[in-house]
């Protein structure tokens, strides 16, 4: 018996991207896809075997009315690619071929449209579910996301962490985020303990600077929680166990780095210096933090 898949696809305009979800088949293997398309027809994408649920990251290429992706192996390597021809946003439906680079072996795929993730100040929805491209060994991630009359564009209301090839629900944390193309979520030892945790894009500001939330895992509970971590731009360093912070503004005369240490699970500032720019010698110079 064939099996459900999910696939979705972010397409971009120039100024705003559109995801869109379908349901489908690829031969007999269930799938779930999702791409990002910019507005000269370059992305990136990712796609999970339902089976195994192991994202697989993939490049994604629209030339005139073929949609491309193309799957690569730790080489760089071109191992597969998956081909939509006479592409159309707008159609309920999608039929493609999935191949095989290696032995040349071909499978169908027929796609129906689901949803769209739109944007607009009319919009209202709530809990659509996006794949994200990072898992764990046993885990991967979908963002929950929501969109609110009034506000132009869709935010990231919470994540769902799943457990692979059961699907089985593990935890559900609410969140308050910005929705960021693809990769809204990392995964890193924030708190240097030996044990993976995740973080979640959470907003981007003036210059270079963003800034996430970060989810640390509990071994006594086996659940995960929101940290107290914050900080723009933060850099997390495992061999010296310590978190730098970098806020750059006012197009980069003023810079702040802070270093930290983690103690019980918080951020404890060890130093942090500033430097403005001197406009006299056009030199950054250190001074007295606000």
């Amino acid at each position: 018996m064939k099996q459900k898949i999910t696939l979705l696809f972010l397409l971009a305009t120039t100024f705003l991207s559109a995801q869109i979800s379908y349901t489908g088949f690829i031969d007999k293997y269930p799938i779930e896809f999702v791409t990002y398309l910019y507005s000269d027809g370059v992305g990136t994408a990712i796609y999970a075997y339902s089976n195994f649920d192991t994202p697989i990251v993939l490049s994604a290429k629209l030339a005139g009315k073929t949609l491309v992706f193309t799957e690569k192996d730790k080489t760089n390597k071109e191992t597969a690619k998956l081909t939509f021809q006479n592409y159309n946003e707008k159609s309920q439906h999608l039929n493609g071929i999935w191949k095989d680079l290696n032995s040349g072996k071909e499978l169908k795929i027929t796609l129906s449209k689901e949803f769209v993730i739109d944007y607009g100040d009319n919009v209202e929805w709530t809990d659509r579910e996006i794949l994200q491209p990072e898992s764990f060994k046993d885990k991967y991630f979908k963002l929950i996301v929501s969109k609110e009359k009034g506000r132009f564009y869709a935010q990231v209301t919470g994540v769902k962490i799943i457990e692979k090839k059961t699907d089985k629900l593990i935890q559900k944390i609410d969140l308050e985020c910005q929705l960021w193309g693809l990769n809204n979520i990392s995964i890193g030892d924030y708190n240097f303990d030996g044990i993976p945790d995740f973080s979640v894009f959470e907003s981007s500001y003036a210059g270079p600077n963003t800034s996430s939330l970060y989810i640390l895992y509990n071994p006594k509970t086996k659940k995960y929680f929101q940290s107290s971590f914050s900080g723009t731009s933060l850099d997390f360093d495992s061999k010296a166990k310590r978190i730098y912070e970098h806020n750059q503004c006012c197009a980069g005369s003023s810079h702040m780095n802070a270093e930290y240490k983690v103690v019980n699970n918080k951020m404890v500032l060890i130093k942090k210096t500033c430097l403005e720019l001197d406009e006299k010698t056009g030199d950054l110079v250190e001074s007295k933090c606000d």
